[in-house]
């Protein structure tokens, strides 16, 4: 099967590589970035795609245009130099679920390429989004005092794609989340450069309930999740998923999976990747609406100057679908976690957390009757900015249950306020292992290192602690069997 599906995509490339060129020109497409296009473009797009496909080609210059169709066997080649720029006007956009300015809908063989960039004015349409809303000429929740990211463009929204190819393009300043590939299969994301900081929303990268997707050798820069994968539909799973060789930057999480979790996800492998000034977490693994979260390799992260390390999550928004999270690798990872906010001073910032509250550990937390099962922390290093003051915020180690459980919570590291441990929080868990984990705290911390509670099989040997207040324990345990731990 493999052999096969490599087959095709070579075939598939060799194809692409005998299509014929038209320039955009051909079409009467201007290139002065004052000409609405959509017509043009999508005139051009159907017309390649009934004569066998090929190549729309944008030379250097402007292109502004609403919302376009891409086609079966079509490519928009964007030349060096070429901007594929969005209309201002929200009444330019076509929704279909979202509004988006590159539509592809149940098509094959479709590919933007090329070293040009597509803008989508985000920051500006959005201004015009909420101008209509206000004038009551479209009906809108208007929640959070913004519209809702389905009315705002993204840049691409791909659903029901086949063998689909994005390469070496920038995407700029959706008004939405950037691109979206819903139950799409092969898939590739390879030398893209995202830089989205224009609005709410700006999701850097959404994978769908899609299958054999590659990302890799791409720079992601979001004021929202970098790569996140989204199961939105019960019956569909994200799974076959590749990430690789990519640096991410987020005011929100740089990799996250789950907070639209109602399928599941499986087969995540991510390695040599990079994460920098990331507000919340570098890793967050969730499955809170009643999906799973299983067989996930991360390997060879680094992380500068994320607010979190790692958070792994069971919950249970919907009542009585509880979520499953198992079979977790993250090895060879290595964390800086800082004192101070790590998106300051970006122009879309996370926002400001309930104060006051010592810096969050990484943590693994299911539920009572939900355990995350199965996660293996190999040559994982962690170093915390300390300085937790049992004067700011404290919960004591014999009132562990004043911890909140908030199964229908909104997922994130912070969701539980202070936590009572400096290094890993780790509840309603089995079977975890640590396998030569460094935690170290820069300054003196009231809390320990570790604490574990209602956790069954662990072993967190061995581990090394590196904490100027030595005259604490290293790791607590309660109401918690079948442990090993480490010594002083």
């Amino acid at each position: 099967m493999i052999y096969l599906r490599t087959a095709l995509l070579l075939l598939w490339a060799s194809l692409s590589l005998q299509a014929k060129d038209y320039p955009a020109s051909f079409f009467g497409i201007y290139s002065d970035g004052a000409t609405l296009n959509t017509r043009s473009i999508q005139y051009a797009i159907d017309y390649i795609h009934s004569n066998g496909g090929g190549r729309l080609v944008f030379y250097v210059g402007r292109y502004l245009t609403g919302s376009i169709h891409l086609k079966s066997n079509v490519t928009l080649h964007l030349e060096e130099g070429a901007v594929l720029m969005g209309s201002l006007n929200p009444f330019d956009y076509d929704r279909h679920v979202w509004t988006a300015l590159v539509f592809g809908e149940n098509q094959q063989n479709i590919a933007i390429t090329g070293k040009g960039v597509i803008d989508g004015q985000g920051r500006q349409l959005a201004r015009n989004v909420v101008n209509v809303i206000q004038k009551g000429l479209v009906k809108d929740l208007f929640r959070y005092d913004r519209p809702e990211a389905e009315a705002r463009a993204v840049i691409i929204y791909f659903k029901g794609c086949q063998r689909v190819k994005i390469q070496t393009v920038t995407l700029r300043n959706a008004a939405s989340w950037v691109q979206i590939y819903d139950q799409c299969r092969n898939v590739q994301l390879a030398g893209i450069t995202v830089d989205s900081k224009a609005y709410w929303n700006n999701d850097g990268i959404d994978i769908v309930d899609s299958d054999s997707v590659s990302v890799t050798d791409s720079y992601i820069d979001s004021a929202d999740d970098g790569i996140c994968l989204k199961s939105h539909d019960a019956s569909q799973v994200c799974q076959n998923i590749y990430v690789r060789n990519c640096t991410i930057r987020s005011s929100a999480n740089a990799i996250k999976f789950g907070t639209a979790s109602y399928g599941g996800f499986r087969n995540i492998k991510m390695v040599q990747n990079k994460v920098y000034d990331t507000y919340r977490s570098a890793i967050a693994l969730e499955a809170v609406d009643g999906g799973f979260v299983e067989n996930v390799l991360i390997d060879s992260l680094q992380a500068i100057n994320t607010g979190n390390a790692i958070f792994l999550r069971i919950g249970e928004r919907v009542k009585g679908k509880k979520g499953r999270l198992e079979n977790v690798r993250l090895t060879n990872i290595r964390v800086e976690v800082p004192a101070t906010k790590p998106d300051a001073g970006y122009e879309y910032e996370g926002p400001i957390e309930d104060m006051p509250r010592n810096v969050s550990p990484s943590s693994i937390v299911g539920m009572p009757d939900a355990l995350v099962k199965d996660v293996t922390l190999k040559n994982v290093e962690i170093i915390y900015a300390g300085g937790g003051s049992s004067m700011v915020a404290n919960v004591p180690l014999t009132a562990l249950d004043k911890v909140p459980e908030k199964p229908t919570a909104y997922p994130d590291f912070s969701m539980f306020g202070e936590l009572p441990a400096w290094g890993f929080y780790i509840r309603h868990a089995q079977n975890i292992r640590f396998d030569n984990v460094k935690l170290t705290c820069l300054k003196k911390d009231y809390r320990p290192a570790v604490v574990l509670d209602d956790v069954k099989q662990a072993n967190l040997t061995p581990m090394l602690i590196t904490d100027p207040d030595r005259k604490k324990p290293a790791v607590y345990s309660a109401h918690s069997t079948g442990l090993t731990l480490p010594g002083r």
